[in-house]
């Protein structure tokens, strides 16, 4: 299993069609893919594949969430994701401040490996 962490960093969050291109996305590899959202920490990771439990979640700009995928191609499955969120999800990024950007001392407001 591979897990990262990453900002959301488009205009609306994972809400409506945001979230349709992060499920498509997920949809297209074989693993096992969740999202868990770190800003409410009693939040359960849930199937990143599932549109209504990735609205659930209710990740607004500027949440940090952490993605993991366990299977034969996890590591493609992340750096898709990984890579479609921190190109928008299709929406304009936004600019953080690092204070709203950088949870507990990280370097990267977009991508941290755990």
């Amino acid at each position: 299993m591979v897990c990262k962490q990453v900002m959301i960093v488009n205009r609306s969050g994972l809400h409506a069609r945001p979230a349709s291109e992060f499920v498509r996305e997920a949809k297209r590899f074989l693993s096992t893919v969740k999202i868990r959202n770190l800003d409410v920490p009693e939040e359960e990771a849930v199937n990143a594949k599932n549109i209504m439990a990735v609205l659930s979640l209710g990740i607004g700009p500027g949440c940090h969430v952490e993605l993991s995928a366990e299977g034969e191609d996890e590591e493609a499955a992340l750096d898709g994701l990984v890579n479609l969120i921190g190109e928008g999800l299709g929406e304009p990024v936004e600019v953080f401040t690092e204070e709203a950007s950088v949870p507990d001392g990280e370097e990267s407001p977009v991508e941290t490996d755990e």
